[in-house]
Protein backbone atom coordinates (compact mmCIF):
# COMPACT_ATOMS: atom_id res chain seq x y z
CA UNK A 1 0.00 0.00 0.00
CA UNK A 2 1.24 3.45 -0.86
CA UNK A 3 1.88 5.53 2.26
CA UNK A 4 0.37 8.94 2.77
CA UNK A 5 2.27 12.21 2.91
CA UNK A 6 2.63 14.70 5.73
CA UNK A 7 1.96 18.29 4.61
CA UNK A 8 3.23 20.95 7.00
CA UNK A 9 1.75 24.43 6.48
CA UNK A 10 3.33 27.44 8.17
CA UNK A 11 3.21 31.19 7.81
CA UNK A 12 3.03 34.37 9.85
CA UNK A 13 -0.04 35.32 11.85
CA UNK A 14 -2.53 36.81 9.41
CA UNK A 15 -1.34 34.83 6.39
CA UNK A 16 -4.52 32.72 6.42
CA UNK A 17 -2.87 29.32 6.85
CA UNK A 18 -5.58 28.11 9.23
CA UNK A 19 -8.37 28.89 6.76
CA UNK A 20 -6.48 27.18 3.95
CA UNK A 21 -6.02 24.08 6.10
CA UNK A 22 -9.74 23.92 6.89
CA UNK A 23 -10.58 24.14 3.19
CA UNK A 24 -8.09 21.38 2.34
CA UNK A 25 -9.56 19.10 4.99
CA UNK A 26 -13.10 19.71 3.67
CA UNK A 27 -12.11 19.17 0.02
CA UNK A 28 -9.72 16.21 0.32
CA UNK A 29 -9.47 12.95 2.23
CA UNK A 30 -6.52 14.27 4.24
CA UNK A 31 -6.57 14.08 8.04
CA UNK A 32 -5.88 17.11 10.21
CA UNK A 33 -3.22 16.52 12.85
CA UNK A 34 -4.61 17.13 16.34
CA UNK A 35 -2.21 18.67 18.86
CA UNK A 36 -1.72 17.75 22.51
CA UNK A 37 -1.83 20.45 25.19
CA UNK A 38 -1.60 20.85 28.94
CA UNK A 39 -4.05 23.76 29.05
CA UNK A 40 -7.65 23.26 30.12
CA UNK A 41 -10.30 22.83 27.40
CA UNK A 42 -12.53 25.76 26.55
CA UNK A 43 -16.32 25.29 26.54
CA UNK A 44 -16.48 24.99 22.74
CA UNK A 45 -13.59 22.52 22.44
CA UNK A 46 -13.85 18.74 22.11
CA UNK A 47 -11.33 16.18 23.30
CA UNK A 48 -9.57 14.48 20.38
CA UNK A 49 -10.98 16.99 17.88
CA UNK A 50 -9.76 20.37 19.08
CA UNK A 51 -6.84 19.00 21.11
CA UNK A 52 -5.79 16.05 23.22
CA UNK A 53 -5.99 17.56 26.71
CA UNK A 54 -3.48 16.05 29.14
CA UNK A 55 -1.80 16.79 32.45
CA UNK A 56 1.76 18.13 32.71
CA UNK A 57 2.86 14.71 33.93
CA UNK A 58 1.26 12.91 31.00
CA UNK A 59 2.77 15.38 28.54
CA UNK A 60 6.24 14.93 30.03
CA UNK A 61 5.84 11.15 29.82
CA UNK A 62 5.06 11.36 26.10
CA UNK A 63 8.06 13.65 25.57
CA UNK A 64 10.32 11.20 27.41
CA UNK A 65 9.08 8.34 25.24
CA UNK A 66 9.84 10.30 22.06
CA UNK A 67 6.15 10.36 21.22
CA UNK A 68 5.97 13.88 19.79
CA UNK A 69 7.01 15.15 16.37
CA UNK A 70 7.49 18.59 17.94
CA UNK A 71 6.59 20.48 21.09
CA UNK A 72 6.93 23.91 22.68
CA UNK A 73 5.85 25.93 25.70
CA UNK A 74 3.58 28.93 25.14
CA UNK A 75 2.57 31.17 28.06
CA UNK A 76 3.27 28.43 30.57
CA UNK A 77 1.29 25.76 28.72
CA UNK A 78 2.80 23.03 26.60
CA UNK A 79 1.73 22.06 23.10
CA UNK A 80 2.93 19.26 20.87
CA UNK A 81 2.13 17.04 17.89
CA UNK A 82 1.60 13.37 18.82
CA UNK A 83 3.60 11.10 16.55
CA UNK A 84 1.52 7.90 16.75
CA UNK A 85 -1.75 9.08 15.13
CA UNK A 86 0.14 10.91 12.38
CA UNK A 87 2.21 7.83 11.51
CA UNK A 88 -0.89 5.61 11.69
CA UNK A 89 -2.67 7.74 9.08
CA UNK A 90 0.41 7.84 6.86
CA UNK A 91 0.94 4.08 7.07
CA UNK A 92 -2.73 3.57 6.15
CA UNK A 93 -2.13 5.59 2.98
CA UNK A 94 -3.87 8.76 4.16
CA UNK A 95 -2.32 12.21 3.84
CA UNK A 96 -2.03 14.34 6.98
CA UNK A 97 -2.09 18.15 7.19
CA UNK A 98 -0.31 19.89 10.03
CA UNK A 99 -0.75 23.63 10.61
CA UNK A 100 2.07 24.84 12.80
CA UNK A 101 4.44 27.72 13.50
CA UNK A 102 7.92 27.89 12.02
CA UNK A 103 9.69 26.70 15.19
CA UNK A 104 7.52 23.59 15.32
CA UNK A 105 7.86 22.99 11.58
CA UNK A 106 11.64 22.88 11.85
CA UNK A 107 11.37 20.30 14.64
CA UNK A 108 9.07 18.22 12.43
CA UNK A 109 11.56 18.54 9.58
CA UNK A 110 14.30 17.11 11.77
CA UNK A 111 12.09 14.26 13.02
CA UNK A 112 10.25 13.55 9.76
CA UNK A 113 12.26 14.92 6.81
CA UNK A 114 9.95 13.10 4.37
CA UNK A 115 7.30 15.75 5.04
CA UNK A 116 6.25 18.33 2.45
CA UNK A 117 6.72 21.85 3.81
CA UNK A 118 4.57 24.70 2.48
CA UNK A 119 4.96 28.35 3.47
CA UNK A 120 1.90 30.62 3.27
CA UNK A 121 2.62 34.27 2.48
CA UNK A 122 0.39 37.35 2.50
CA UNK A 123 0.23 39.29 -0.79
CA UNK A 124 1.99 42.27 0.84
CA UNK A 125 2.99 43.66 4.21
CA UNK A 126 0.28 46.30 3.87
CA UNK A 127 -2.36 43.60 3.48
CA UNK A 128 -0.91 41.65 6.40
CA UNK A 129 -1.15 44.78 8.55
CA UNK A 130 -4.76 45.28 7.44
CA UNK A 131 -5.66 41.70 8.37
CA UNK A 132 -4.06 41.95 11.79
CA UNK A 133 -5.77 45.27 12.51
CA UNK A 134 -9.14 43.95 11.32
CA UNK A 135 -9.17 41.51 14.23
CA UNK A 136 -9.35 44.47 16.60
CA UNK A 137 -7.41 42.61 19.28
CA UNK A 138 -4.06 44.41 19.17
CA UNK A 139 -2.80 47.87 19.99
CA UNK A 140 -0.71 49.79 17.44
CA UNK A 141 2.43 48.73 19.27
CA UNK A 142 1.37 45.08 19.23
CA UNK A 143 0.59 45.33 15.51
CA UNK A 144 4.12 46.64 14.88
CA UNK A 145 5.56 43.79 16.94
CA UNK A 146 3.54 41.26 14.97
CA UNK A 147 4.71 42.70 11.65
CA UNK A 148 8.33 42.57 12.80
CA UNK A 149 7.87 38.98 13.91
CA UNK A 150 6.29 38.14 10.54
CA UNK A 151 9.33 39.46 8.68
CA UNK A 152 11.65 37.39 10.86
CA UNK A 153 9.54 34.30 10.25
CA UNK A 154 9.60 34.85 6.49
CA UNK A 155 13.38 34.45 6.54
CA UNK A 156 12.77 30.73 7.12
CA UNK A 157 11.13 30.28 3.72
CA UNK A 158 14.35 28.77 2.36
CA UNK A 159 13.70 25.72 4.54
CA UNK A 160 10.37 25.01 2.81
CA UNK A 161 9.57 23.10 -0.38
CA UNK A 162 6.78 25.33 -1.70
CA UNK A 163 5.27 28.74 -1.09
CA UNK A 164 1.75 30.04 -1.72
CA UNK A 165 0.73 33.70 -1.78
CA UNK A 166 -2.68 33.97 -0.15
CA UNK A 167 -4.15 36.92 -2.01
CA UNK A 168 -7.36 35.18 -3.07
CA UNK A 169 -8.43 32.29 -0.82
CA UNK A 170 -9.89 30.11 -3.58
CA UNK A 171 -6.72 30.46 -5.64
CA UNK A 172 -4.51 29.72 -2.64
CA UNK A 173 -6.48 26.57 -1.83
CA UNK A 174 -6.32 25.46 -5.47
CA UNK A 175 -2.55 25.92 -5.45
CA UNK A 176 -2.23 23.92 -2.23
CA UNK A 177 -4.29 21.12 -3.76
CA UNK A 178 -2.07 21.25 -6.87
CA UNK A 179 0.94 20.70 -4.61
CA UNK A 180 -0.77 17.69 -3.06
CA UNK A 181 -1.65 16.25 -6.47
CA UNK A 182 1.90 16.72 -7.75
CA UNK A 183 3.42 15.13 -4.64
CA UNK A 184 1.05 12.21 -5.03
CA UNK A 185 2.48 11.54 -8.50
CA UNK A 186 6.16 11.63 -7.57
CA UNK A 187 8.06 8.63 -8.85
CA UNK A 188 8.56 6.23 -5.94
CA UNK A 189 8.50 2.53 -5.16
CA UNK A 190 4.79 2.47 -5.96
CA UNK A 191 5.42 3.80 -9.46
CA UNK A 192 8.17 1.23 -10.05
CA UNK A 193 5.83 -1.54 -8.90
CA UNK A 194 3.21 -0.28 -11.34
CA UNK A 195 5.68 -0.65 -14.23
CA UNK A 196 6.39 -4.21 -13.12
CA UNK A 197 2.66 -4.86 -13.22
CA UNK A 198 2.48 -3.52 -16.78
CA UNK A 199 5.44 -5.70 -17.80
CA UNK A 200 3.76 -8.83 -16.48
CA UNK A 201 0.54 -7.92 -18.28
CA UNK A 202 2.49 -7.44 -21.52
CA UNK A 203 4.23 -10.80 -21.12
CA UNK A 204 0.88 -12.53 -20.65
CA UNK A 205 -0.50 -10.80 -23.74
Amino acid sequence: MKSGRLYVLSGPSGSGKGTICKRLISQTDAALSVSMTTRAPRPTETEGVSYFFVSDEAFEKVVGEGGLLEYAEVYGRRYGTPKAPVLAHLEAGRDVILEIDIQGAMQVKRNYPEGVFVFILPPSMAELERRIKSRGADSEEQVRLRLGQALREMDWIREYDYYIINDDLDTAVAEAMAVMRAEGRKVDAGAVALIEKYRKEAEKG
